[in-house]
């Protein structure tokens, strides 16, 4: 990934983060937690793809593994978000752009049952059995339902500003030159140098074809 996509991603979870360990984790709601992280893996992953999103999830649940008051082995929750990134990615917008609130909106609520599901399948494989004693059905529904109200006021946004980073004009015009290329033929100043160059060499050509033609008219006469 290019700088300013790195730049973007790593300020959005860790903002992410904190706000989901400082606000959304203290308002005690029943059944699950917002996962703002989840929103950002999403977001991120519909605009930059499945490897991208992979990598993206990978460090957020990487993060939120290590970060307190975390009480569950690390690396759980980077594999839960590496795999709901890479899934995320391969359903991406065409050019990272929404036309319709439907697909994404849909993706989401099966990223949050899917997330849920596969957080719980990996803590029943190391001994967690926390899931059983909250119960697994209300952890499903609460999760959805918290994660779909939260998502139209977050996935756009996040969309936004990674389509805008990663179109930055200033990282565009250090790839090289064509990009100047571009600006001149937008602008016409090439096509009119080409054509005034064009034009004095059509003159000096009539010009020595004239003069040719009145050497052989003084040569016959």
């Amino acid at each position: 990934m290019r700088f300013n996509r790195m730049l973007l991603s790593t300020t959005l979870v860790v903002v992410a983060l904190v706000v989901q360990v400082s606000v959304l984790a203290r308002l005690q709601l029943p059944g699950a937690v917002p996962d703002l992280l989840l929103l950002v893996v999403l977001g991120l992953a519909f605009v930059y793809g499945h490897m991208a999103g992979a990598f993206i999830g990978f460090g957020a649940g990487l993060l939120a593994d290590l970060a307190p008051p975390a009480d569950h082995a690390a690396g759980r929750y980077a594999l839960v978000l590496c795999v709901i990134g890479y899934l995320a990615g391969l359903v991406r917008p065409e050019n990272g752009q929404l036309r319709s609130a439907t697909g994404p909106m849909f993706v989401v609520v099966a990223a949050a049952v899917g997330s849920t599901l596969l957080y719980a399948s990996v803590g029943a494989l190391v001994g967690d059995t926390a899931a059983r004693h909250v119960g697994l059905g209300s952890l499903l529904f609460t999760a959805a339902v918290y994660d779909l109200l939260l998502a139209p006021f977050t996935v756009p946004l996040i969309m936004a500003l990674a389509r805008r980073a990663d179109n930055d004009p200033l990282a565009e015009s250090q790839n090289g030159g064509g990009d100047v290329t571009t600006g001149w033929r937008a602008s016409g100043t090439g096509l009119r140098i080409g054509n005034q160059r064009g034009g004095l060499r059509g003159k000096a050509a009539r010009t020595r074809a004239a003069r040719a033609g009145r050497i052989k008219g003084v040569k016959r006469l």
